[in-house]
């Protein structure tokens, strides 16, 4: 089993690191199926609450193995089509699981490192993180959900700015652009990420998966539909320990204790 994906449960977080430091995680194809591999096992662990996704070494992701490809130029048409649905099934395992997933994210984001990003929940940032879309400098269109994902973050014609042109952006920029949540100090982005994921896992889980759920949907919905969608989720909500808890909890003035169901 590769070593360049890593998965570890503790306290109900999954945490995948890409560990492929020496080459700041680029993805090989290898590395691409077990990352659609642990995503799709993440999704069936009932007992997790929240995922974490983060790079080891001086980068989150920093998209293709370039060198990867170079090597098969003559196979490149069909290893594309083979690695991208791989991909692509994990960014769906991702979107799909009922729980929030972080991406904890620093130094190099590019090309298909943007695209898992992107299909994130929250995204957390170090200060020093540079951004981009990159798929252009080597004449390819972009992948991973990547044309989904930006063009409803920051609108069209910003979408495409970003895509044509593949200009590195800093933290600061992706933060004024929706594309992160959070930019912290490098030095803080463990403990800073640590207490936003455990603040996650310790909340009420299937609320958070309904929302999340509606939130995707919505993108598509009619208002009708999108209202209707609402009062059925709240009804289901409403059948929770959760609800109960967290309804219990503000009348008598104190911290609810989420258990996730």
């Amino acid at each position: 089993m590769t070593q360049n994906i890593l998965l570890s449960v503790a306290d109900s977080v999954a945490t995948i690191t890409f560990n492929r430091p020496k080459v700041m995680n680029a993805l090989d194809w290898d590395m691409i199926v077990r990352f659609r591999e642990v995503c799709e096992e993440v999704r069936r662990m009932e007992a997790v609450r929240a995922v974490l996704m983060r790079g080891e070494g001086p980068a989150f992701l920093a998209g293709g193995d370039v060198a990867m490809f170079h090597a098969n130029l003559k196979q490149l048409p069909e290893l594309i089509v083979k690695g991208a649905r791989e991909l692509h099934n994990a960014i769906l395992a991702l979107r799909h699981m009922n729980k929030p997933v972080v991406a904890s994210v620093h130094g190099a984001v590019a090309g298909g490192g943007m695209s898992v990003m992107l299909s994130a929940d929250l995204v957390i940032a170090a200060d020093d993180t540079q951004f981009t879309m990159a798929y252009s400098r080597i004449a390819t269109s972009p992948d991973g959900g990547s044309t989904y994902f930006l063009s409803r973050m920051v609108g069209y014609h910003k979408a495409m700015e970003l895509a044509l042109l593949s200009d590195t952006i800093d933290a600061e920029t992706a933060k004024s652009l929706g594309i992160v949540n959070f930019v912290v100090p490098a030095a803080e982005l463990q403990d800073k990420t640590a207490r936003l994921i455990q603040r996650l896992a310790q909340g009420a889980t299937y609320a958070y998966g309904e929302t999340k759920a509606l939130m995707n949907q919505s993108i598509n919905s009619s208002m009708e539909g999108q209202l209707e969608a609402e009062v059925q989720a709240f009804s289901r909500c409403a059948r929770t320990a959760d609800l109960a808890e967290g309804v219990t909890a503000f009348v008598e003035k104190r911290k609810p204790a989420f258990t996730g169901k």
